[in-house]
């Protein structure tokens, strides 16, 4: 398997699938709409829903089954970011290498594009629920949703400590707590629903469910070195801001050198989560490697 060659191949799949709910007609809300396209058909890396397609992939193959949770999730993952560069929250110019939604179109319609695309998940994911006929099937996907609601509940809880916290010491949980579910929630949701899709059964789901937790703690603490040390011309976005904003990260509480061992052991473990499953995890195996050494 090439990883670059598969990844690249799925980001084309998640993007062709987003562009089936692109909202293209004249109308009043015109503008609302370009502004939700703007943030959604952007450069990002589509991890979220990559991930839940390989976590199904473990067990089945018919990865199609997935395509409206992966689309949901990706609505869901660029609302965050749409509401989290706000300038009430962390006031950023720019996102992949472009200027921001508010910074594009306006604060109001930024903040109810974001809106919008929370909602828009709701639609698509319900809308397959409606139209499921095998039993099975209907009860996994409802299990899902359950578990994406908790998961946009857990960002929004983490995304709360990150800024009700911004300038002052935090302990060590804190940190963790804030991180866990801040970046971890939306990482964990994707691989638990690609696993209950495929209805994995109790300890495959616990297993995933493992990696998963480890894989979107170490997405944060790589976040955290680019912010200090990352090339603003590779991340699409200023370097240093965490730091001026008096953001606790894992450089500022470890520092770097520690946080690049804490990056490399929690990395590790999350691969020894996926050797009970030989070749069909490879690519999830890969996957945390990637996001180890990722430059945005």
């Amino acid at each position: 398997m090439n990883f670059k060659e598969e990844l690249s191949r799925y980001v084309k799949i998640v993007n062709n699938e987003l562009e089936k709910y692109v909202r293209k007609e004249k109308c009043p809300e015109e503008k609302l709409n370009s502004s939700m396209e703007y943030s959604l058909i952007s450069s990002g890396k589509r991890l979220r829903p990559i991930l839940m397609i390989s976590a199904y992939k473990v067990f089945k193959e018919d990865y199609e089954e997935v395509f409206p949770f992966a689309v949901a999730m990706e609505m869901i993952h660029n609302f965050s970011l749409i509401h989290d560069d706000l300038p009430a929250i962390d006031n950023d110019d720019f996102r992949h290498g472009k200027p921001t939604n508010h910074k594009a179109f306006n604060e109001s319609t930024a903040i109810l594009a974001g809106d919008g695309l929370l909602n828009n998940a709701y639609l698509v994911i319900s809308e397959s629920i409606l139209k499921e006929q095998n039993q099975d099937m209907l009860q996994a996907k409802i299990k899902a949703f359950n578990v994406l609601a908790y998961g946009v509940d857990r960002m929004i809880v983490g995304e709360y400590v990150d800024t009700e916290f911004e300038g002052q010491e935090i302990s060590n949980e804190y940190l963790e707590y804030m991180h866990n579910n801040k970046t971890g929630a939306l990482i964990r949701a994707s691989v638990r629903i690609g696993a209950l899709l495929s209805r994995a059964n109790e300890d495959d789901l616990e297993r995933l469910t493992k990696y998963a937790e480890k894989i979107g703690l170490a997405f944060q603490i790589k976040d955290d070195i680019l912010s200090e040390i990352g090339d603003e011309k590779i991340l699409g976005k200023p370097v240093g801001n965490d730091r001026e904003h008096g953001k606790v990260t894992f450089v500022t509480k470890y520092g770097l050198d520690r946080a690049k061992e804490i990056l490399e052991d929690i990395t590790n473990e999350a691969l020894n989560e996926l050797e009970i499953y030989g070749e069909k995890a490879e690519f999830l195996k890969e996957l945390a490697i990637y996001i180890k050494n990722r430059e945005k």
